[in-house]
C-alpha cells in the first residue's frame, strides 16, 4: 500500500503550472514537524494534479496549514554534466485547508 497523510505548513508559494501534456501541475512544498519537538521541520515536496491543482493554486499561500493525503512518487534523471539524480516526492489525491477562510474545506482529486 502506498499512502501518506501529512499535516503542516506550506513552506513557499504554490506554484502553478502546465505539464508538458498540457495538465495543470501544482508544486508545493511542505513543512512538517520533525521527530523531536526541537527539530527543524522536514520540508516535502508536493504535486496536485488537474482540478486539485487549480483549487491549490488559486487558493493556498505561504504558511497556510493543510492535511494532505496521497501517495510517495519517485522521479530519475540525468544531468546534462552526466550526473544522475532522483528525488522522492508525494502526489496528493486529497488537499483540507486546515486555517483560514476556507478552514476544513477539503478538495479531493478526481477518480481515476
Amino acid at each position: 500500500m502506498n499512502t501518506i497523510q501529512l499535516i503542516g505548513r506550506l513552506a513557499d508559494q504554490p506554484r502553478l503550472d502546465t505539464s508538458t501534456s498540457g495538465k495543470q501541475v501544482c508544486r508545493m512544498r511542505l513543512g512538517v514537524p520533525g521527530v523531536n519537538r526541537d527539530d527543524t521541520p522536514v520540508l516535502i515536496d508536493l504535486e496536485a494534479w488537474n482540478t486539485l491543482a487549480e483549487a491549490c493554486g488559486s487558493q493556498l499561500e505561504n504558511g497556510r496549514r493543510l492535511a494532505v493525503t496521497g501517495r510517495i512518487a519517485h522521479d530519475q534523471w540525468q544531468t546534462s554534466d552526466g550526473l544522475k539524480r532522483q528525488r522522492h516526492y508525494v502526489v496528493a489525491d486529497t488537499v483540507e485547508f486546515l486555517d483560514g477562510r476556507q478552514n476544513g474545506i477539503q478538495i479531493d482529486a478526481p477518480t481515476r
